[in-house]
């Protein structure tokens, strides 16, 4: 692996739509206090789900009540669908014969990729060319793109890996996101992440009404992020070591890329990535530690190194 590597960064995705989306807000064109039904009339209808009570707030936080896609059975073996093209609408209907999730807040792709619909009623455009109008060419992300149905990476990239049924490592470099889409699709680099979390943390993307909306925090599932992570609108809070807490987001692919970006309460930013995720909890927290260490040592050797 290489540091200027373009690599699938998961679920980071999560924190571009939903910037797109408060960006929409702030221009009064959706509110996040609106059900979901005003914008896709119909989508969420049955099996006990109904998108009158469902806001766009909900979707963002992920206490919607929605379950997730990804944990029907099929995506036991996500390695048989890794060159199927997924269309929203069918991931989410999918989604609705699930049963409802236990707990009032549930980590959901399935709310992004609403969200991303929300986005296309809303503007007459798919949240990928939203995304890239409002985020991605404003802020010269070269290595950041969608890539839609081609299951290669562009450019120089890491190669990624996971384990197969029979228990050899496996490459996963290859893989349509459509899955993903506006919830987990995005190609980028950890120069690339750490640039938008500067900006969008400096205030440079939303106006302060709306980036303060997106960092009230509620707790999230400890089984579905970690201990003492906080979610709020497409962003993740969590504690640090030296006080204070980092914000950003973290990603994982079935095909073995896993990401973060984290924004220290200084300014200061790290970006890590992984060819494999993590498989035991201890490497998980040691994939964490490293967050926290970049953020919390203040070193002088450390001070002239980018984290």
């Amino acid at each position: 692996m290489n540091t200027t590597d373009r690599l699938r960064v998961g679920s980071v995705t999560k924190t571009f739509t939903a910037t797109v989306v408060l960006q929409l807000a702030a221009e009064h064109r959706l509110s996040l206090d609106a059900p979901v039904e005003r914008y896709l009339p119909g989508l969420i209808r049955g099996h006990g789900y109904d998108g009158r009570r469902i806001t766009v707030r909900g979707l963002l936080q992920h206490t919607s009540g929605l379950p997730d896609y990804l944990d029907a059975p099929e995506w036991e073996n996500p390695q048989a669908l890794r060159y199927r093209h997924f269309e929203p609408r069918e991931l989410i209907a999918r989604a609705l014969r699930l049963p409802p999730p236990k707990q009032t807040w549930h980590y959901a792709t399935t709310n992004y990729l609403v969200a991303g619909l929300i986005v296309r009623e809303v503007t007459g455009h798919s949240t990928e060319a939203e995304t890239i109008r409002r985020v991605i060419a404003p802020l010269g992300l070269r290595d950041t793109y969608w890539p839609g149905d081609d299951p290669r990476v562009q450019g120089p990239h890491s190669e990624s890996y996971f384990t197969g049924a029979d228990g050899h490592r496996v490459d996963g470099t290859d893989w349509n996101m459509t899955f993903g889409g506006a919830g987990g699709a995005l190609v980028s680099t950890q120069a690339d992440l750490t640039r938008f979390a500067t900006a969008l943390l400096d205030g440079r993307l939303l106006p302060p009404a709306q980036l303060a909306e997106m960092r009230r925090s509620l707790p999230a599932d400890p089984d579905r992020l970690w201990p003492g992570a906080r979610y709020g609108l497409g962003l993740i809070s969590t504690p640090l070591s030296c006080g204070g807490s980092w914000w950003g987001h973290a990603g994982t692919v079935p095909g073995g890329h896993r990401a973060l970006v984290a924004v220290g309460p200084g300014g200061r930013t790290v970006a890590l990535a992984l060819n494999q995720v993590p498989d035991t909890l201890r490497a998980e927290q040691d994939f964490l530690d490293v967050v926290d260490k970049a953020l919390c040592d203040h070193s002088p050797t450390t001070e002239r190194t980018p984290a």
